[in-house]
């Protein structure tokens, strides 16, 4: 896995060693490429972040600012390893993602979350957990958009939090972009 584009292109980048299903390098180039002109100056906050991967790609592409949340020891390790590799800056959180979104304040244009995949029935299905949290609502901007990858599933239906704005698709993965709901008054 390496930094796809920008100033850091071409430079490899560490996983942690543990359980980890890492964004390919071409389903991260779709997403960027689908993202264009919303990554320049971009807060970015990147949730189950692993390598920081997400997050990594989208400073190198010009993003202000991000903050990199894990819970796992071994995955922060790899982040601060990768962040002095590619010699970008972020702030790097140790903790449970929904606690950090509990406590978060900040509010961000790009969010994006790579959980865990459950491999079997009675396992912990963090995407819907994320689609429902209304902490992660309030951490996205108004005009935000939160990028989802999660194993292929039916589209979720829009709630009071997101509304899909594109879903796509690639082998085991699916990405979803979503965004905050249009406003009724804006429909009036």
């Amino acid at each position: 896995m390496r930094v796809v584009a920008g100033l850091a292109r071409g430079i490899p980048l560490q996983l942690p060693m543990h359980d980890l299903r890492p964004t390919m390098d071409k389903v991260k180039a779709a997403i960027f490429s689908s993202l264009a002109d919303r990554v320049p100056e971009a807060r970015v906050l990147d949730l189950f972040a692993g390598s920081g991967a997400l997050g990594i790609e989208a400073l190198s592409r010009g993003a202000s600012s991000a903050t990199l949340v894990d819970h796992h020891a071994k995955a922060s390790d790899a982040m601060r390893f990768n962040l002095q590799k590619t010699r970008l800056t972020a702030t790097v959180h140790r903790e449970e993602v929904f606690h950090f979104l509990k406590r978060n304040t900040a509010v961000f244009d790009l969010i994006f979350a790579d959980p865990p995949y459950g491999k079997s029935a009675d396992a912990t299905d963090f995407a819907g957990q994320l689609l429902q949290s209304p902490d992660l609502a309030r951490a996205l901007a108004p005009e935000g958009i939160f990028i989802l990858e999660r194993h292929p599933a039916p589209p979720p239906a829009a709630t009071a939090l997101f509304t899909l704005l594109r879903q796509k698709s690639y082998g085991a993965s699916e990405v979803l972009f979503l965004s905050h709901p249009p406003s009724p008054l804006a429909a009036a």
